[in-house]
């Protein structure tokens, strides 16, 4: 019997989201399609959420090996966009090293758009080959808050960065004409991070060793007016951590004299955080490439990390207030 519906000209794996803003200014959902393996789930939205949310997901909570997931996102002038996810994207293992399980991003953020994705970590499993591909277009005034983090694997079951391959790439462009998409535009940042766990060169440490002991290791890329105050914050408090080797040459009783003049709340989180990133062994850092912001992050355990993203991300402000609370949801 044949189907009384048009054949979907869409493949497996593929989708398409389009923001737009509305006569009442408003960020509204003009368009979204998925094929499985790829889903998306877009709630209601109100006014004072300040951004449209877009939950990204796949079929039985992860990619099975050799799944292909392609994904363009186009962010219309003045319109915001949150992504998130609903838990750990897993990556099932591979069969043969030859499956590779794959997702694309392609993203074109326009003048005065903004776009925010903030999901839960990447979770391959021990014998899994994945690679992700995230390339951002942002016109002049545009902004990106993007969040790309991958954990050791299964702890419960003794994974511990037991992965055959994991490589992830995220590319920022700026469009040198009037649209982000209208030329090729200009390569401002390429972070590439490869973690092979199968072909090691002769000598060298395996994954594992490798690691120091991170659970989970991630990126932080910030651009754009909307995320200038975010950035500015992480420069700022990279710059306010004490120096490896630093010693302190105060004595005893000007210790505590010091310690007794009365801090700013801001001081007292300050220092509350200091103390939690020694504890919790989470290091990072931050810099300024080409107008981007690149924190780079590591933790001993993946609650530390999001516990410490979150913690900053909040203390700032500057998402919560652009994109609405719900743009947070992964990280707290």
């Amino acid at each position: 019997m044949l189907s009384p519906f048009p054949k979907s000209s869409s493949l497996a794996g593929e989708g398409r989201i389009v923001v737009k803003l509305s006569p009442n200014d408003v960020s509204t959902l003009e368009s979204i399609t998925y094929q499985y393996p790829l889903k998306l789930i877009s709630p209601a939205s109100a006014a004072e959420q300040g951004s449209v949310l877009i939950f990204l997901l796949s079929y039985g909570g992860g990619l099975v090996g050799g799944d292909q997931i392609n994904l363009s996102i186009d962010v219309q002038p003045k319109a915001r966009l949150s992504i998130v996810t609903q838990g750990h994207t897993k990556i099932f293992r591979s069969i043969t090293p030859d499956i590779v399980t794959r997702q694309n991003l392609k993203v074109d953020v326009h003048d005065g758009a903004a776009l925010c994705l903030l999901p839960d970590p990447v979770q391959p499993f021990e014998s899994s080959i994945y690679e992700q591909v995230q390339i951002f277009k942002l016109s002049a005034a545009a902004s990106l808050c993007l969040l790309d983090w991958v954990t050791q694997g299964r702890t419960a079951r003794g994974e511990n960065w037991s992965l055959g391959r994991w490589i992830g790439r995220n590319e920022v462009w700026t469009a040198v004409g009037p649209g982000a998409s209208s030329s090729k535009g200009r390569l401002l940042l390429r972070d590439t991070v490869i973690l092979d766990g199968a072909t090691r060169p002769t000598g060298s440490p395996s994954l594992r060793e490798s690691m120091h002991g991170n659970a989970v290791v991630g990126t932080l890329i910030l651009r754009g007016p909307m995320t200038k105050s975010l950035g500015k914050f992480f420069l700022a408090e990279f710059a306010a951590l004490p120096r490896l080797g630093a010693r302190d040459f105060r004595s005893a009783e000007l210790r505590e004299k010091e310690e007794a003049i009365p801090q700013s709340p801001f001081e007292r989180w300050r220092t509350r955080r200091l103390q939690e990133e020694r504890d919790k062994q989470v290091l990072w850092s931050a810099a300024n490439v080409r107008g981007c912001i690149v924190v780079k992050f590591g933790a001993a355990t993946v609650e530390a990390a999001r516990n410490w993203i979150g913690t900053m991300l909040v203390q700032e402000g500057s998402i919560e207030r652009y994109f609405g609370e719900q743009a947070l949801m992964c990280v707290r």
